[in-house]
């Protein structure tokens, strides 16, 4: 008997990674406000596109998957030499 294998396991680890990634408040709208900046469309267009590509509608180009993943791994924190001159008591 045959195992059931994802036809895509790349793909749907990347939809399951990015998942988690947009499960955080607001991971979206800045990746949505992002991209819409660099390419010139709407932010709302570009929520749209986002959720339909983690719904697996749509399986988006190599470019776009590791432009998506750039954005995601940038630092939302602020440093930690940042937390250090904040406070003086």
């Amino acid at each position: 008997m045959v195992s059931a294998n994802p036809i895509r396991p790349y793909f749907d680890a990347w939809l399951r990674r990015t998942g988690r990634q947009f499960a955080i408040s607001g991971r979206l709208t800045q990746t949505a406000l992002a991209l819409a900046h660099e390419d010139g469309s709407t932010v709302d267009e570009w929520r749209s596109r986002l959720r339909i590509l983690l719904e697996g509608h749509e399986v988006p180009s190599l470019d776009l998957l590791t432009r998506i993943d750039a954005l995601l791994a940038r630092p939302t924190t602020a440093s930690p030499e940042d937390d250090r001159q904040g406070s003086l008591f």
